[in-house]
């Protein structure tokens, strides 16, 4: 079984859950910048929570299926028609050979997720194919797909009709609010740019991807004086090269924060402020440019109950479509 992009839309990717444990080594785990909405889409047509979707930024592809199968979309809010007729998001539902699916406009978050019953079926490079263009691995040759790409799907026995409750989509508000755990250099900056820095209401910058997403507006922040140590350079938000979280919040030069997302680098000389915890970092890959934000701060229980509540949220989900 194949599917056909006839139109790529503006950046569509294979992705799955990733390929951890390569981080020491530099390759990001990458995968989906929403983890809930690809593992939402891949349950509704009864496929494993890891297997490969399209990931979809922005605008939607075109896609013309080369066999009878189940097909489910959900993450951000985007018209879809089937051969003109509409169809519904975050809903398995049946598509026939020759068939064609087509997206409209944008009209809430970010990226969407289309799955198939069977999964994308390319090969796996280092247990993944989740696409990471700078590292040229997986997805096709390491890429995006292209208008005329033959997508080979697996065997899968998806059913029609099965839906995720709205009250089980996670969408960020206006002003999204993204919880942070301040980190090891958070003494770095003054205890003014510390209150400044949640207090203030920031917007997503134009500069957005997989990589980090960057935050404008907010007052610049003041770093604690001191003689920079060798090798960390002039500016004080450099340091001596360290290690980078996933989600960890760097400011180069104390004016625009950037949060590391899925396909960042490992490391750098850029200070870091503290982290986005993990059960908001899907809410980041939903965020439009010129979105409003707001940081909150919260202490490491705060995190870890966070963290329970995303799994009680996806555990709901696999009950419902159990």
């Amino acid at each position: 079984m194949t599917l056909e992009i006839v139109s790529p839309g503006l950046s569509t990717t294979i992705q799955d859950l990733g390929r951890p444990g390569y981080f020491h080594l530099g390759i990001p785990e990458g995968g989906a910048m929403d983890r809930l909405s690809l593992r939402a889409a891949n349950l509704l047509v009864g496929n494993p929570e890891d297997a490969a979707c399209l990931e979809a930024v922005f605008m939607g592809p075109e896609i013309r299926f080369g066999a009878d199968m189940v097909v489910a979309v959900a993450g951000a809010t985007m018209p879809m028609t089937l051969d003109g007729a509409a169809v519904d998001g975050w809903t398995s539902f049946e598509v026939k050979k020759g068939q064609t699916l087509k997206f409209g406009f944008l009209t809430e978050g970010a990226r969407l997720y289309i799955a198939v019953a069977g999964g994308i079926d390319t090969p796996p490079d280092l247990g993944s194919r989740a696409t990471y263009p700078i590292g040229a691995l997986g997805g096709i040759e390491g890429r995006a797909v292209a208008a005329g790409d033959v997508l080979p799907v697996g065997q899968g026995t998806g059913k029609a009709g099965r839906t995720v409750a709205p009250e089980l989509r996670r969408m960020p508000g206006r002003p999204a609010e993204l919880r942070v755990l301040p980190g090891l250099y958070w003494h770095r900056i003054t205890e003014a740019a510390q209150e400044s820095f949640f207090a203030d209401e920031w917007t997503v910058a134009a500069e957005a991807d997989r990589m980090g997403y960057r935050f404008k507006g907010g007052r610049p922040l003041e770093f604690v004086e001191r003689e920079q140590p060798f090798g960390a350079g002039a500016d004080p938000s450099n340091i001596v090269d360290g290690c980078y979280s996933y989600g960890s919040i760097q400011v180069p030069g104390g004016t625009e924060p950037i949060v590391l997302h899925r396909d960042a680098v490992s490391g750098g000389g850029y200070f870091t402020l503290g982290a986005v915890i993990s059960a908001d970092m899907d809410l980041i890959g939903q965020l439009q440019p010129n979105t409003p934000v707001r940081f909150v701060r919260v202490d490491m229980e705060e995190a870890l109950a966070a963290r329970r509540d995303q799994v009680a949220m996806l555990d709901k989900i696999r009950g419902a479509l159990a």
